[in-house]
């Protein structure tokens, strides 16, 4: 069966504009124009704008999906298993906050007791599904699957007053860092207690700690864009000052 423009955006529940920007970056093409220049999509672009959409769903961007459903490796059938992995975790974790939610609300009403580190599993549990959307991949390569497993299942065992510990120093560690900074010297007393704090940061969510680790981390704030852009939002120049105070710090650096 074929479509057009606005038939198929009729049946996928999105504008005719959205299909048109899609024509327009290179993302799904029609199968052809007709004769009277409308756009006409076929079975094939039918089953591409599927998958576009899982993936939109999911918070990928769209360069990134470009990126995926044209390239000659793109299998549909694995995608489609990889989306349905996506979306059961996706509802694990919409579950588990509807289930805390309701805990909540039997226990404001007196039918039941609930301890404090109940109340906050559905958000530790997104958290950790954050950071797998955003760096999952990349940290699995770096450190190794088990290694962040046990990171995951540490935070999920946190209590409320060790999670309340581990916000404090984190900004504890954001005011030391913006006072070091302004010393311009990465190897001076108040940056080494910067990265002294980074350390006992990060042992709240590691489930061991190495120099070489706590050196390497600190580079990629500096290789990754996304954690340089973090660091480097009020300051300019903060990530690569915290990668040399830390790499000092640990012996990395002299």
């Amino acid at each position: 069966m074929e479509y057009t423009v606005q038939k198929l955006a009729s049946l996928a529940s999105i504008s005719t504009r959205t299909l048109r920007y899609y024509d327009e970056i290179g993302i799904l093409k029609p199968a052809r124009i007709n004769s009277s220049g409308y756009r006409i999509y076929g079975q094939a672009e039918v089953n591409k704008l599927q998958q576009i959409l899982f993936y939109r769903e999911l918070g990928v961007n769209l360069e990134n999906i470009k990126e995926i459903v044209t390239s000659p490796s793109f299998e549909a059938g694995k995608a489609l298993k990889e989306h349905r992995e996506k979306l059961l975790e996706k509802r694990q974790q919409l579950d588990l906050l509807i289930a805390n939610v309701e805990k909540t609300i039997a226990l404001t009403e007196g039918r039941i007791t609930m301890s404090d580190k109940e109340k906050f599993e559905g958000f530790k549990k997104n958290m950790i599904d954050e950071n797998e959307k955003k760096y999952g991949k990349e940290i699995r390569e770096k450190y190794g699957k088990e290694t962040v497993e046990k990171s995951n299942a540490k935070l999920m065992n946190m209590t409320q007053e060790e999670y309340d510990e581990a916000t404090a120093l984190a900004e504890e560690l954001h005011l030391t860092l913006a006072e070091a900074f302004k010393t311009g010297d990465p190897a001076g007393e108040v940056a080494q207690k910067a990265a002294e704090l980074h350390k006992k940061w990060l042992l709240h969510y590691w489930t061991e700690y190495s120099k070489e680790a706590h050196a390497g981390l600190a580079q990629m704030y500096v290789d990754d864009e996304r954690f340089t852009a973090y660091y480097d939002k009020e300051q300019p120049g903060t990530a690569a000052f915290l990668r040399d105070a830390i790499h000092i710090y640990t012996g990395m650096k002299k």
